[in-house]
Parts: C-alpha cells; sequence; structure tokens
C-alpha cells in the first residue's frame, strides 16, 4: 500500500476536520498515511506558505474554510498541482441549509464561540477534575454522573470525556476494604453509573500499569482471586442500589462515554407521558 500525505487545512482550530480524518482513516486498516496540519488559516498569505509544502508532498487535501475566497484560491491551487481536494463539511452544511431554509453564516470557529455553553463546559472540567478518585465526595450531589468501579476500570478519563461533552462527573474507587463514603448511597441529582470489566482484561490493564511504574509485576493488585472478589463485590453493591452497569471491556474510553450519556439522557426522560 503505497503512502498518502493528507493535507488538513482550516481556519480554526482544525478540531472538528481533525475528527473527521480519523473518524475516516480508522476504516483503512494498516493505511500508511501522513498527516499534515495546518490550522488557523484566515489569509492569502499564509495560504500561499502551506501550498509550497502541499506541492512538495502532493496527496489528498482536507479542508474547512468559511472565507469563499479562500477556499476559490485553496481549490485552484490545488487544482493546478493536480490534487483531489475535499471541503468535508459541505454536504452537511447544504442538508441543514436546504432543511432549515436559511443561509449559513461565513464566520470561522463559529463553534468555538465563547457563550453560555462554553463557560458551563470549562466549569465541567473544573468540578470534574476537583472530584477525581473519590475527592470532595460532600460535593457529590452537584454532579451531573458519579462513576463506579474498581481500580483500572478507566474511571478518571471517561469523566474527563464527559467533562468536555460538558457533564459534571465524580468518580470513586470500589475497594473491598474501604467502603465508599454513605453519602454515595444517597444521592438525588446525580446518576451513578456501576463500571466493570472482565477479570482477565483487568489483571492485564493493572500489570502493564505496574510495568509502567517499575514496580513489581505480581502482587496482591494482580492476583487472580483478589480481582474476581473485587469485581464481585463491586457488581454486588451496583445491584444493591439498582445502578445502571456499563462493561468496559472491549469499550473505548469514547464508546464507554457515550454508553454513559445514552443512559443519562434515558434517565432525564419523563416516563409517564401522561403527566406532562
Amino acid at each position: 500500500m503505497p503512502r498518502l500525505n493528507l493535507h488538513l487545512l482550516s481556519d480554526s482550530t482544525g478540531e472538528t476536520l481533525e475528527a473527521i480524518a480519523k473518524a475516516a482513516l480508522a476504516q483503512f486498516e494498516g493505511a500508511d498515511v501522513v498527516r499534515h496540519f495546518w490550522p488557523m488559516v484566515r489569509s492569502q498569505q499564509h495560504l500561499d506558505r502551506i501550498m509550497g509544502d502541499v506541492a512538495a508532498n502532493p496527496g489528498l487535501v482536507f479542508y474547512t474554510m468559511a472565507s469563499a475566497e479562500l477556499r476559490l484560491k485553496l481549490e485552484e491551487r490545488c487544482g493546478v498541482l493536480g490534487l483531489p481536494v475535499v471541503a468535508v463539511l459541505d454536504h452537511a452544511i447544504g442538508a441543514l441549509e436546504s432543511a432549515l431554509g436559511q443561509h449559513p453564516r461565513a464566520r470561522p470557529g463559529r463553534q468555538h464561540v465563547m457563550n453560555e455553553a462554553y463557560f458551563a463546559r470549562v466549569d465541567a472540567i473544573h468540578y470534574t477534575i476537583a472530584h477525581d478518585d473519590g475527592v470532595a465526595w460532600e460535593d457529590w450531589e452537584e454532579a451531573d454522573i458519579v462513576l463506579a468501579g474498581v481500580s483500572r476500570t478507566s474511571k478518571t478519563p471517561t469523566s474527563i470525556y464527559l467533562a468536555n461533552r460538558g457533564y459534571k462527573v465524580a468518580n470513586i474507587p470500589i475497594v473491598v476494604e474501604s467502603p465508599p463514603p454513605t453519602a454515595l448511597f444517597g444521592l438525588k441529582h446525580p446518576m451513578v453509573v456501576g463500571l466493570t470489566t472482565a477479570p482477565d482484561r483487568l489483571i492485564q490493564v493493572r500489570r502493564n500499569r505496574l510495568l509502567s511504574l517499575n514496580q513489581a509485576p505480581e502482587t496482591a493488585y494482580v492476583d487472580a482471586d483478589r480481582v474476581a472478589r473485587e469485581l464481585a463485590f463491586a457488581r454486588r453493591m451496583y445491584a444493591d442500589n439498582d445502578w445502571p452497569v456499563i462493561d468496559v471491556t472491549r469499550r473505548s474510553i469514547e464508546e464507554t462515554a457515550a454508553a454513559v450519556i445514552n443512559l443519562y439522557n434515558q434517565s432525564r426522560t419523563p416516563k409517564d407521558f401522561g403527566a406532562l
């Protein structure tokens, strides 16, 4: 398989463009792709500088640009070089324009406007960082979601991912020898979700963690019987409290977070529509 140079040009942070490219590339296993990332392209001079590298490393060009003038210049330059160029959001924007009967505003970085939702997301991130690993349990009632699970069930990275989506998240480790604060069992506002995983997978993750810390890879932390007891203890706690459970064994952080959000939305949907 030949190497492909993929140029990503954006007039904003390029976050959206990178996510689209990553999702598309995931469908091509083993593809040899070199990504060239060009964010904040907002002038003819900047575009001219970039096109030198594009010409030196010909390949495929993806772009998200609001300026009609820059879009035209980019497409003209790529046409001269004989390179395919793709405006990755055009189909989605066109469909929305047709459905809404409204012309899009050609303003770069519009999705990053510092509005009320932006500051709410920042607040969620601050809250989540301050309530990691069972810290500050006195404030858990302010959370949207509380994640519970034994050590190395991806509580922290899942919490941070959810915080970036605007959810205030606290997480608590479930330890057989150290029961969680009683406040956990009386929460009214947050949805508590239990995370679990397969014992073999948990042992593997824990052993890799020990090795990364230059610690002995064979301790009680990875003992098969002990791990099985931990997981069973946690599952009983989830069942006793009627908490929804997500098995993270074969899930990425993104997939686990999506499952949590789905549960959260379901929990907030009125079930008795006749009472509305």
